[in-house]
């Protein structure tokens, strides 16, 4: 009964603690830099053609 109750008293505490648990902002972050890492490497070309155009109409004819 002895051992029972040390388990159970053990869950209960381990419960409530949040040791180990990776803050949102931290799963953001690195999910933001993936997506934009793997838009890079597909549509590099797309991309730089996109802002070269844009750049090229801003500063003139």
């Amino acid at each position: 009964m002895n051992t029972m109750r040390h388990l159970w008293l053990r869950l209960i505490t381990r419960a409530g603690s949040d040791r180990g648990d990776v803050p949102g902002w931290v799963l953001v972050a690195v999910m933001t830099a993936g997506l934009v890492t793997a838009l890079w490497l597909f549509a590099d070309d797309a991309l730089t053609g996109i802002l070269d155009r844009a750049i090229s109409s801003v500063s003139g004819p």
